[in-house]
């Protein structure tokens, strides 16, 4: 069998999406078997992230992520592949080009919040997904919320959908050693016990409140750690540097922008807790990283995060 997975997201940014897609392919290739994996790249990317093994192809691709054209654009450069299978791990399959085409739907955010999506963004989600979900042949759910999200928002038939949870890096685990730990910390200027929040800078995962919180815990409760704040900039994210403006927080919050996953393993064993008050997850994988690591969890009870946290 001739599989194809689309592996351009990572060109493009590295978060959650991402990793999911290249511990998928990481963990295809320790299965035994005889099928093919052509790994589809974004031609501008000059990273491999195909395995070293027989069966694994890279493959590169012109058709950029989230264009409004994808799905064609897609089928075109694929149907000379002749696929048995291809699979999106970012929701949007092909129009054509493959026998079969499995899409992974993470979450339906836009659909609860579109107030937290650029009107550009908005307009690309909803125009892609209604077609997404009717044109897959089969459809994978990180959480079981979100799989009756789709039922029930979409209209997709229960059969045509299965849950599949999620699993972390095996970098997040415990114990640490204490040494690398240490240098870690002091490369940062950390101590241990701060305040720890992992995910994107933008409006879903609800971080003005948690800064207001943070506020209130310093000011009413003699708290004096610092609140580290660990993720890339979204999309919508000048709310929350400028709420760390009004608060007068700038001395107190840490934002860590690009960070490796050894580094933030060592961070989830230092940390007093992770806070993740989001407003909405399809699943949450920091939580999942940080209880791996030993480190407390305070979060929000919206969406998939009572199913796996709870």
């Amino acid at each position: 069998m001739r599989v194809g997975i689309d592996c351009r997201l990572p060109y493009y940014q590295i978060g959650g999406i991402s990793q999911y897609t290249l511990f998928l392919i990481q963990a295809l290739a320790q299965l035994d078997g005889d099928s093919e994996y052509r790994i589809y790249h974004s031609r501008k990317d000059s990273q491999d992230y195909t395995p070293a093994d027989d069966r694994f192809w890279r493959r590169s691709l012109w058709t950029p992520c989230h264009h409004r054209l994808e799905r064609w654009s897609l089928a075109l450069e694929l149907l000379p592949e002749r696929l048995d299978v291809f699979h999106s791990p970012d929701f949007i399959p092909p129009a054509g080009g493959a026998s079969r085409r499995i899409i992974t739907v993470h979450d339906l955010n836009f659909h609860y919040f579109p107030e937290f999506l650029t009107a550009e963004s908005r307009r690309y989600y909803n125009d892609q997904i209604a077609w997404a979900v009717q044109a897959a042949d089969a459809i994978s759910a990180d959480s079981e919320h979100t799989r009756q999200d789709l039922i029930r928002l979409l209209a997709i038939p229960p059969a045509k959908v299965q849950t599949i949870h999620l699993s972390v890096n095996p970098v997040y685990q415990a114990p640490a050693i204490a040494a690398d730990v240490a240098a870690t910390l002091a490369r940062l200027g950390l101590a241990p016990g701060f305040i720890l929040f992992v995910g994107t800078m933008e409006p879903r995962k609800n971080i003005p409140t948690l800064l207001q919180a943070y506020a209130l815990a310093r000011a009413d409760h003699g708290v004096r750690v610092p609140l580290v704040l660990v993720g890339r900039r979204g999309w919508l994210y000048e709310e929350i540097f400028a709420t760390i403006e009004a608060l007068k927080l700038r001395e107190h919050v840490v934002h860590l922008d690009q960070f490796d996953n050894q580094s933030l393993a060592h961070l989830y064993h230092s940390a007093g807790l992770l806070a993740l008050p989001s407003h909405y997850e399809g699943f949450g994988l920091p939580p999942l990283e940080a209880m791996n690591c030993g480190c407390p969890v305070v979060t929000s009870d919206r969406g998939s995060l009572p199913e796996i946290v709870g």
